[in-house]
């Protein structure tokens, strides 16, 4: 005997709901990002968006971790794949005015702008670290590969390197172009000890 499924079954697909959600709050914030844009922008009834999310801080962390593994994976992709720490942290910067630019998105980057709200800056502020720890932690390699010299601090050139980046997406969200952004990354370089 063939037993009743309960509810209907999802009717999306949950990487487009949630590119679509992931649009919405690096467009307009966390806090200006209502159930209504949401679920407008996602193709989706609240009931629908409350079942397969949960609820907005829910979904927020769940966007923010699907931009890290899409729209931000270049970063980790350098930082593993270039030979040094030098060329790693130029080819995150170089890609970053690309990424930042890019035509098809929002400008700027979702991690550094999206919120204010204490919980949703309190996910952003964790992936912020996440990714300076991710340049420390490559710088550090360098530095015990001989690439760097001796009495460099990983920590404040990693800070530094973040700083370069953020305030790269901000020139991107005030309508920097790719080649302007492209100047800032090779002017920090030329500050790499």
């Amino acid at each position: 005997m063939a037993t009743k499924q309960r509810g209907r079954p999802r009717s999306f697909d949950r990487g487009e709901a949630l590119d679509r959600a992931m649009r919405v709050f690096w467009e307009h914030g966390y806090e200006a990002t209502s159930i209504a844009h949401l679920t407008r922008a996602m193709g989706i009834g609240a009931p629908s968006l409350y079942a397969a999310f949960g609820d907005k801080a829910t979904l927020f962390k769940e966007v923010v971790a699907f931009y890290v593994d899409t729209y931000g994976a270049y970063m980790g992709r350098a930082l593993t794949q270039e030979p040094t720490a030098r060329e790693a942290v130029g080819r995150v910067l170089r890609e970053a005015a690309r990424w930042l630019t890019a035509d098809d998105r929002p400008r700027g980057c979702l991690v550094v702008f999206a919120a204010n709200e204490p919980e949703a800056e309190r996910i952003l502020r964790d992936q912020r670290a996440a990714f300076a720890g991710a340049f420390e932690e490559r710088i550090r390699a360098g530095l015990a590969a001989g690439e760097l010299p001796p009495a460099t601090d990983p920590m404040a050139l990693a800070r530094y390197c973040a700083a370069v980046f953020q305030g790269m997406s901000q020139q991107a969200r005030d309508g920097a172009s790719r080649e302007e952004l492209q100047a800032i990354a090779e002017t920090a370089m030329h500050c790499w000890p």
